[in-house]
């Protein structure tokens, strides 16, 4: 079995809790995600089966987030999972307030993530050195933050704010939630996060892992088709004699209209998905080299 799964995370579960259900549901060894969900976040997390876990890097990169932004806490981990850091009621904070200053939060940002996050540094994750207690800093990040929209306001004591997040992989709404509330004077926290699309799956198709398990146990699951997933990416056929040399490790020709893609999507001339392709100037003259073969018809 090979292709993706976009799968609901629940709430409670970790992602790697996620895979190790789905390896289990479906006697599979080879299962893994793409793009991590922490444990109290829900929503969108694309799963890959058997030879599609590489493909994982090839995916879009863009993802889509509903966050609830609590105003008045500040956390050790920057949402309600940590240990409180302040909690004051900031009743007076006004909507205007947080309009005038959520631009900032657009475009290309600086960001630090959280001290409690998966980023390595010296060797370590951030939370697991966090948790002994050892003092790091975490290294500032550039991130693209597409869009922020304002869908609800809620004031009272601890005010909260609902928005939509369009944003670049490696972005941490977290901190997009602790540098407002720094922002603003106020502090604030992530109180909740639903990942509403990642990698080019939406969570309206999304299946629960309930829903998975009923579909294995009738024997009507079907993974989402590799080269569904890979959309995104420019198609380029190659006749027979031309796909098995390139499924054979050699270089072929390439259009220099094509020239201007980092990947694209090479098929056999019938349409058979081949895999991954990857456009170089080598001489003056522009090659297409095997970045990945996925499954020749050779």
């Amino acid at each position: 079995m090979h292709g993706f799964l976009n799968l609901h995370k629940p709430n409670g579960l970790t992602s790697h809790d996620c895979v190790a259900r789905v390896r289990r549901l479906l006697h599979l060894k080879k299962v893994g995600h793409g793009g991590t969900l922490d444990p109290k976040a829900t929503g969108v997390l694309p799963i890959a089966l058997g030879k599609a876990t590489r493909l994982l890097q090839f995916l879009q990169s863009d993802k889509a987030y509903h966050a609830t932004i609590r105003f008045g806490v500040q956390t050790t981990t920057d949402d309600l999972e940590g240990d409180a850091l302040k909690a004051d009621p900031v009743p007076w904070l006004t909507l205007d307030a947080i309009q005038a200053a959520l631009p900032q939060f657009q475009g290309t940002i600086q960001q630090i993530p959280p001290s409690f996050s998966a980023i390595q540094v010296q060797g370590k994750r951030l939370y697991e050195l966090a948790r002994s207690g050892v003092p790091v800093e975490a290294p500032v990040r550039t991130v693209e933050v597409h869009h922020v929209e304002i869908l609800d306001w809620r004031s009272q004591d601890f005010p909260e704010l609902d928005v939509a997040i369009t944003c670049g992989a490696g972005t941490y709404i977290r901190a997009i939630a602790r540098d407002l509330g720094y922002v603003l004077g106020t502090g604030a926290t992530l109180a909740a996060l639903s990942r509403t699309a990642s990698s080019g799956f939406s969570l309206s198709d999304s299946l629960t892992l309930e829903t998975l398990e009923s579909q294995i146990q009738a024997d009507c699951f079907e993974p989402i088709a590799p080269v569904l997933a890979l959309q995104h990416l420019t198609e380029w056929r190659l006749p027979a004699d031309e796909a098995k040399r390139w499924c054979q490790g050699q270089r072929l020709p390439l259009a220099p209209t094509l020239s201007q893609f980092a990947y694209v999507r090479v098929h056999h001339e019938d349409g058979h998905f081949l895999g991954i392709g990857q456009p170089v100037c080598a001489e003056a003259e522009w090659l297409l080299i095997p970045k990945l073969v996925f499954e020749p018809q050779f």
